[in-house]
């Protein structure tokens, strides 16, 4: 089974067709595919922030539901676009903003679609995947061994935000455990959610956040490879936003 993992899109949408054209698809049908039939699995996020959310959407719903080409799972960007879907109070910051004003500046029939397709896309979507046909783990934010196969609300805090310590850093984000760094199983856990400069893998775990929308590239790695590829983003570039570790 071949397989390729793409980080957070974030509204990169032409980021996010570069890449495919260096991963070797084509364009048809109104989706992305590739000659040797691999599977590209989203890692979630794939709004807010960027310029172009709405475009994002529709082509993740086209190729995942429609199409039955790719696969994806939820972020907590994600969650909180969904719950504004579904006329929930949520604060309109931290990105959802730019979505949300993508979203109203579409008439009304548009509006209802755009809506429908993503409301569906997260309904329909895992918690976080197992793909044992190459020995995989697609969760957004990551996943404790111990959580796997569980899909309780603790888990779904985990793989949604990360391991938070409850505690925030002097900017005001939140500040994460280092999970990865206690990871000992045989299957390859790949997550985004924290922006790296540079794909982190830690035993047989990867992160590939690497900022797109930050302003550093667009990642994705492949299977059974396990190679990353990488193309430059459009945005703008902002150091502070991406985490450093003590080993970098």
């Amino acid at each position: 089974m071949k397989i390729d993992v793409i980080g957070d899109v974030h509204g990169c949408y032409d980021e996010l067709c570069s890449l495919f054209h260096e991963l070797g698809y084509q364009q048809e049908n109104n989706i992305y595919s590739h000659p040797d039939i691999r599977l590209p699995i989203f890692v979630g996020d794939i709004t807010d922030r960027g310029p172009a959310s709405i475009q994002t959407i529709r082509l993740v719903y086209e190729m995942v539901v429609e199409q039955k080409k790719a696969k994806y799972v939820p972020g907590n960007h994600c969650n909180k676009l969904y719950r504004f879907f579904l006329g929930n109070n949520v604060q309109q910051k931290h990105g959802l903003e730019t979505t949300v004003a993508e979203f109203k500046s579409l008439d009304t029939k548009m509006q209802e679609k755009v809506r429908n397709q993503f409301i569906t896309l997260y309904e329909q979507a895992e918690l976080y995947l197992t793909i044992p046909e190459a020995d995989l783990i697609v969760a957004h934010a990551g996943i404790k061994e111990s959580y796997i196969g569980r899909y309780d609300k603790k888990v779904k805090t985990f793989v949604l935000y990360g391991d938070t310590s409850g505690e925030f850093d002097d900017d005001g984000r939140p500040i994460r455990r280092d999970w990865a760094m206690q990871y000992n199983g045989d299957r390859w856990i790949v997550y985004g959610h924290t922006p790296v400069q540079s794909p982190r893998i830690i035993n047989k775990t990867i992160n590939i956040d690497t900022g797109c929308v930050f302003g550093n590239t667009l990642t994705a790695f492949r299977l059974p490879e396990e190679k990353t590829v990488s193309v430059p983003s459009n945005q703008p570039f902002i150091k502070e936003k991406f985490r450093s570790f003590p080993e970098d």
